[in-house]
């Protein structure tokens, strides 16, 4: 991948290719052209001109607007006269002049102290803007202006220049990214001056053993081995052989370099023979050119690099070239780069990992065939959590919509997945991290609620870290010390939640903070969530295209179905139009791209007038007020094709200031060099995504095209009109024989308290576990596999011996039918399977109503009275009632908790309709009422009840009746179509609620 480097901030280093560096030599200031000393003389005079011929021009002209004395309320009686206006408006140029000399004291002290981005003066955004570049031209004159203004001559001069020193910087001053279209086109240019600046250095002669000084960060810019030898050994890959040169070395403050990931400034690196640039120290050439501290310290390093290493440190240019590719990257600490967070002591034990990691690490291990094509989900915890949980509402959603379909027929079966379909349904029940995923939500809502408790804004949030069990937020810029129980973390830009503390969190009615945060893959055992919206321009991704759509449709599903966002808009564009389907609410597709600049565009407009509207400097700043859930809802734009030229530079404006408006773009490219990007990122055909200037190579997360697709089809098929008019399907997937012949082996009860006939109880130690995998197993008639039952009754992960042994013991404990057949076996797919001997009391229940609706009960009036009857007295409670604490937690994956409301519903509305036929209330009330102790909350089932009551010719009991309908809808009051049928049958009840109330 191209990588794209930006010009140093002082812009004065002709050697140089890397950006904004200081070196420990004197910087070398460029020379000043004429054009330069003109700009400065007009900066002056306009400067001479706004602070002191202002006031002189007012003091002269018009002279003190103000009165003399305390005026009297008779002055309230006097004519305005146009002597009135002259002094109202003389006072509002007053405050006008005052407010740009603040600017212009503050720029100044901000230019001269070298503090890099000046504070803000309140309410001064243009003028304060107007300050800056005119104390900046001036300055440019100066003998040292480079190297006390890092960066000021640069600012609105170049949207590449400005961008590109840090995501951190780019928050700091947003308003320097609203770049014109001609600085936006200033970034070609800058790329080909580096571009000259790289062959120039690698045009230079070998030298002698040459050192270089880790520098402090330059705004929120840090040193990295990768770019250091990208800078001076022309390969950042090369970072190894720095690496190697000073590993475990003592360094002037004492530590040691142990992680190419981690180097500190101060530190003193010995470089390969061949390494050239200006900031390099030759010694003992070029000792006279630093500082004496510097000197004696290099002197120092050198020394005890020959102590420690016999005396040959210099290495060829030729040495360790065919080092592969960075393992991790060279990436300082700080908010520059996505850098891993450090783990605090102990927290990388085992007991203290991340449940799912443990689990992943073994799942990926695993080669079981039946989940190659699942297995992308596998080590996608939270991506896989999100599918279930939509998946699971798109299933609910079409059994409520059959409930109250007018059409007959109509069934609350939904079809069970086969094939492809089914093999990543069973990856998303291992894979998936619900905890995880509520945790995530909990503790970042929580965050938000405790700053705004402290009335403090929510910090800039480039990306999220989880590893080791805690959560670590990377800051854009420090913001002081964060609220209990967060604590600050390896340095002032990050802040950690301990997983124990994160559980203390329950749920707020808060708005989701970072909506725009989405997982990008693993390094080190740490996932990655880069926060979209967050980023102040774009992120870029090239690679072949098969990887970028695989890259691009993770990233899309888990947006679109992620626990911890409230509303958000995902437009896709170029790809992933069936993709919609996991949630039409959140995804749309644009056909190509001159639709997405055009919608872009408005919606860029309006964000920023509502934002100036309501007073808010960003997204972030209204997120926690009034209007949370709706005004600053995250967009989110996923360009996988190519941009041309053109569009790439109108793309480049809109991101400009897209961050402050809570806009996010993930673009694709084929070369990888892309105007505006500000994180350049590579997807390798073997899932590597690297990012060598952010020092970030993980293990990327991906959403093949295959699994795609039968992740699609499980919602196609979920969906409420799936399948034609009739919706799903109506025939249950197991039916049993609910005549006397059709007694089975073993009965167990799952409706109410879990009991089992036919078997013997298992030992006690292991009988909870036994009992939850046989339910696990009835509730699947048509196959378990293994890993999916383990991952069920082991949430946290647990070895292959553990799970083999549960399953001997299943087996044994179920037994065998009297022909020899085992009561559990495995299929051709490898997925356990129940023997039709062994029945559960749903199964019955499920038979029984089918048997009684389409099938002998549909001519007999007699038998489907009996079948509903009996249907009815099998309901005993709700599911698994006495379950312990802890325990079923797969349950949350399942609807058959709403399934079985819904079952026994029907179930009673038949029986109360086969009483009424016959005008028997009494028994029709009777059957509603049982009906109702399981399904309380279904309407349907107070509409018949209320229509039974009517037919007893009871007023005062139907009276009575509405008064507990009317108690029971409490503040939401009662549903408009149980009020109209009570206008209809009890047209006084109103004076009755009115009572109660």
């Amino acid at each position: 991948m191209a990588r794209r480097r930006t010009s140093s901030s002082t812009g004065s280093s002709g050697n140089s290719t890397g950006p904004r560096n200081r070196t420990p030599q004197p910087v070398r200031v460029r020379r000043r052209s004429f054009g330069d000393f003109v700009k400065a003389f007009l900066a002056f005079v306009a400067l001479v001109a706004l602070v002191v011929g202002v006031p002189l021009a007012l003091a002269s002209q018009v002279g003190w607007p103000l009165p003399s004395g305390v005026p009297s309320l008779d002055w309230l009686q006097q004519e305005i006269t146009v002597q009135t206006f002259l002094h109202i408006l003389t006072v509002v140029v007053w405050f006008a002049w005052a407010q740009f000399t603040a600017c212009v004291l503050v720029e100044v002290k901000a230019a001269v102290s070298g503090v890099g981005v000046p504070g803000r003066v309140p309410g001064a955004g243009p003028s304060q803007l107007l300050a800056r570049q005119l104390v900046a031209a001036l300055l440019l004159v100066g003998a040292t202006a480079a190297s006390l203004t890092p960066g000021l001559s640069q600012l609105g001069h170049s949207l590449e220049g400005n961008q590109k020193p840090t995501v951190a910087a780019a928050q700091q001053t947003p308003g320097l990214f609203a770049q014109t279209q001609e600085q936006t086109a200033n970034a070609a240019s800058a790329l080909a001056e580096q571009a000259a600046h790289a062959r120039a250095d690698s045009q230079a002669k070998h030298g002698d053993t040459k050192y270089y000084r880790i520098q402090p960060p330059e705004g929120r810019h840090h040193d990295s081995l990768w770019e250091i030898a990208q800078r001076h050994l022309g390969d950042g890959r090369r970072y190894k052989e720095i690496y190697e040169l000073n590993k475990d070395r003592i360094q002037p403050d004492g530590s040691r370099l142990s992680e190419a990931s981690l180097i500190r400034p101060g530190w003193i690196m010995e470089m390969p023979g061949d390494a050239r640039g200006g900031d390099l120290v030759e010694m003992p050439d070029d000792a006279a050119q630093v500082s004496p501290e510097i000197q004696h310290q290099i002197h120092d390093y050198a020394k005890s690099g020959h102590h420690a290493q016999g005396g040959d440190h210099a290495q060829g240019g030729d040495h360790a070239q065919g080092g592969g590719h960075a393992q991790g990257g060279g990436h300082a600490q700080g908010g520059a780069h996505a850098s891993v967070p450090e783990q605090r002591p102990g927290s990388g034990s085992p007991q203290h990992q991340q449940p799912h990691q443990q689990q992943d690490q073994r799942q990926q291990a695993a080669d079981d065939a039946s989940f190659r094509l699942g297995q992308a989900l596998l080590g996608a915890p939270l991506l896989a959590a999100g599918l279930l949980g939509a998946l699971g509402r798109r299933r609910r959603q079409a059994l409520w919509q059959s409930a109250i379909s007018t059409v007959r027929g109509r069934g609350m079966e939904p079809p069970t997945p086969t094939g492809d379909a089914l093999d990543a349904q069973d990856a998303l029940l291992v894979g998936a991290d619900p905890e995880g995923v509520r945790l995530l939500d909990r503790s970042l809502r929580g965050l938000a609620a405790a700053l705004a408790a402290e009335s403090r804004p929510l910090p800039v949030v480039y990306a999220a870290w989880l590893t080791g069990g805690e959560l670590h937020l990377q800051l854009a810029q420090p913001s002081g010390k964060p609220p209990a129980p967060w604590q600050l973390g390896q340095d002032q830009t990050f802040w950690v939640l301990a997983g124990s503390d994160a559980r203390s969190y329950g749920d707020t009615d808060t708005a989701a903070p970072y909506p725009g945060l989405v997982s990008l893959g693993t390094m080190d055992d740490s996932r990655l969530l880069l926060n979209l919206e967050a980023v102040p321009g774009i992120v870029s991704l090239s690679g072949r295209e098969a990887d970028r759509d695989a890259v691009f449709a993770s990233v899309a599903a888990e947006l679109a179905t992620n626990g911890w966002s409230d509303r958000m808009t995902i437009t896709l564009v170029g790809f992933g139009e069936d993709l919609t389907a996991l949630a039409p609410n959140r995804l749309r597709h644009l056909d190509g791209i001159e639709a997405l600049l055009e919608t872009m565009e408005a919606e860029t407009r309006q964000r920023r007038g509502a934002l100036g509207a309501a007073g808010h400097d960003s997204v972030l700043t209204g997120r926690t007020g009034p209007a949370q859930h709706a005004r600053w809802a995250p967009h989110l734009v996923l360009l996988a094709a190519q941009p041309s030229a053109e569009d790439a530079r109108r793309l480049a404006e809109l991101a400009a200031d897209a961050s402050r408006l809570g806009i996010g773009y993930l673009v694709g490219s084929e070369s990888g060099e892309l105007p505006g990007a500000a994180w350049e990122m590579e997807i390798s055909g073997d899932g590597r995504l690297r990012a060598p200037l952010l020092g970030l190579e993980l293990q990327a997360q991906l959403l093949p095209a295959a699994l795609r697709q039968a992740v699609v089809e499980l919602f196609v098929k979920a969906d409420p009109e799936h399948g034609g008019p009739d919706g799903p399907t109506t025939t249950p997937p197991f039916l049993v024989d609910v005549s006397e012949q059709g007694r089975p082996a073993v009965y167990a009860r799952l409706v109410g308290s879990y009991e089992i006939i036919g078997l013997q109880a298992p030992d006690d130690e292991r009988s909870a576990l036994l009992h939850e995998a046989l339910a696990l197993l009835l509730l699947h008639r048509e196959g378990v596999h293994p890993r999916v039952l383990s991952s069920a009754l082991w949430p946290r992960g647990v070895t292959d011996d553990v799970r083999e042994a549960l399953l001997e013991r299943l087996r044994v404990w179920l037994g065998a039918d009297p022909d020899g057949t085992p009561r559990l076996t495995t299929d051709a797919t490898g997925r356990l399977v129940l023997a039709k001997s062994v029945v559960s009391d749903l199964d019955v229940l499920r038979s029984l109503y089918h048997e009684a609706t389409q099938g002998r009960g549909v001519d007999s009036r007699a038998v489907r009275g009996r079948l509903l009857t009996d249907a009815l007295v099998l309901v005993r409670g709700p599911l698994l009632a006495d379950r312990p604490d802890g325990r079923y937690r797969w349950l949350t994956h399942e609807i058959v908790d709403a399934q079985l409301p819904l079952l026994v519903a029907d179930i009673g509305l038949a029986l109360s309709e086969f009483h009424l036929e016959k005008d028997r209330a009494e028994r029709a009330i009777e059957a509603l009422n049982a009906a109702l102790r399981t399904a309380p909350d279904d309407e349907r089932l107070w509409h018949e009840l209320l229509r039974a009551t009517h037919a007893t010719g009871d007023p005062e009991r139907l009276a009575a009746l509405a008064g507990d309908l009317v108690a029971r809808s409490g503040a939401r009051g009662v549903p408009p179509r149980t009020e109209a049928l009570l206008d209809e049958l009890l047209p006084t009840w109103r004076e009755g609620a009115a009572a109660v109330g």
